[in-house]
């Protein structure tokens, strides 16, 4: 038991694993009110603020992808069970983000929420509706039950993630016009776009939870299966895709030239695609290189790949002339990129720029409960006097 002396001040938290991604998460009455207070705590727990960038006095691992928290309550909303808060935490700042939302951490909200007894399950799978309370829309995730809780053994495999698990089918709803309030912020499947590096060239702009500029590998002189350092070190390739990059968040209408040059860094996201060749597996769709933030990335952000996947489906877009066909119906959608795979698909309504909309996109991943307790808190790092 602890008294108002004690030195630390324990916390009931789960940690748990979503996708490729970890975070504490937190019910929201086990923590103050939104604010100073709250953040002071959850930065402490996460071991953050560190200049090592190590979170060694904490539960952070060093990087952005084990650096976040999720905190949940039930939901007052008749369209949703559960009410989700993702923030993302520095490693080396003493700020938590609370803008945006994570693919990967969303795939751990419907497990954790049955587990915690939120939401009454039945049967042998489990659907969870999640108000994301950072972009106000709603998740929809399905999942096996065993024993009344959330499957864990499969053969489902997630590239990044060692051995196999049960799948989780996480639909984000009407996720068109993410940063735009457009899918297609332009009103166009494709068009021609002026660069400072590679001059004019064929583009698709579309806004699709986070906004994408889409645009064919030969076009910047590359084959589509560069790896991210030999993207990163060819000299002034970087620089030349920024170009590209900047002209399409002003065309998009994000932000104006000043602010994609400075302060406005990461959107739109860059996706090279290129078509499928032999050596790939037969369900691939398409080949991708994702830039983001000035970075070539070594795999496809959730983001990114759900926007992606919406332009397969666009018929004059891009990706949907790169893209090889599916052979079933109602088969997914397979990204490769170069640390794997990444299977999503998008339940579109008309597949022209004249009637293109975005019902839901869906991405499979898998989650698991890693340990459960109290994370213990500092009680000199709290804001407030806690």
């Amino acid at each position: 038991m602890t008294t108002t002396h004690s030195p630390q001040i324990p916390l009931r938290a789960v940690f748990m694993r979503g996708g490729t991604s970890r975070a504490l998460f937190f019910r929201t009455e086990e923590l103050p009110e939104a604010g100073p207070e709250r953040d002071s705590m959850i930065l402490a727990a996460m071991g953050s603020p560190d200049p090592n960038k190590r979170q060694l006095d904490g539960m952070g691992s060093g990087t952005s992808s084990t650096s976040k928290i999720a905190i949940i309550a039930r939901s007052s909303r008749e369209d949703a069970d559960i009410d989700y808060t993702f923030g993302q935490v520095s490693v080396d700042h003493p700020t938590i983000s609370y803008k945006g939302n994570c693919g990967n951490i969303s795939s751990a909200v419907g497990p954790y929420a049955v587990e915690e007894g939120l939401v009454a399950v039945t049967g042998n799978e489990a659907t969870v509706r999640i108000h994301n309370t950072n972009t106000g829309k709603i998740i929809v995730a399905r999942f096996g039950l065993q024993n009344g809780l959330p499957a864990v053994g499969g053969d489902f495999a997630l590239d990044g993630v060692g051995g196999t698990g049960a799948p989780i089918r996480l639909s984000f709803l009407e996720p068109g016009g993410s940063s735009t309030c457009k899918t297609l912020p332009t009103g166009k499947a494709r068009e021609l776009l002026e660069t400072d590096g590679f001059g004019a060239v064929e583009i698709s702009l579309v806004d699709v939870s986070n906004p994408i500029a889409c645009v064919r590998a030969t076009d910047l002189g590359l084959s589509g299966r560069e790896s991210p350092s030999e993207i990163t070190e060819t000299p002034g390739l970087l620089e030349k895709i920024e170009t590209l990059r900047v002209a399409a968040a002003v065309k998009m209408g994000i932000c104006s030239l000043d602010e994609a040059k400075t302060t406005v860094r990461n959107l739109p996201q860059i996706a090279i695609v290129s078509p499928p060749t032999a050596e790939d597996a037969e369900t691939t769709n398409i080949v991708l290189r994702m830039i983001s933030t000035g970075q070539a990335h070594a795999s496809s952000p959730i983001t990114g790949g759900m926007c992606l996947a919406a332009a397969m489906r666009l018929e004059g877009s891009i990706a949907h002339e790169v893209a090889r066909a599916n052979t079933k119906p109602n088969q997914p959608l397979t990204i490769t990129h170069p640390s794997g795979t990444l299977v999503l698909d998008a339940d579109i309504s008309g597949q022209t720029a004249d009637d293109f909309a975005v019902t839901s996109v869906t991405v499979f991943r898998s989650a698991r409960r890693l340990m459960q307790g109290e994370v213990l808190v500092p009680r000199h790092r709290i804001i407030g006097g806690a």
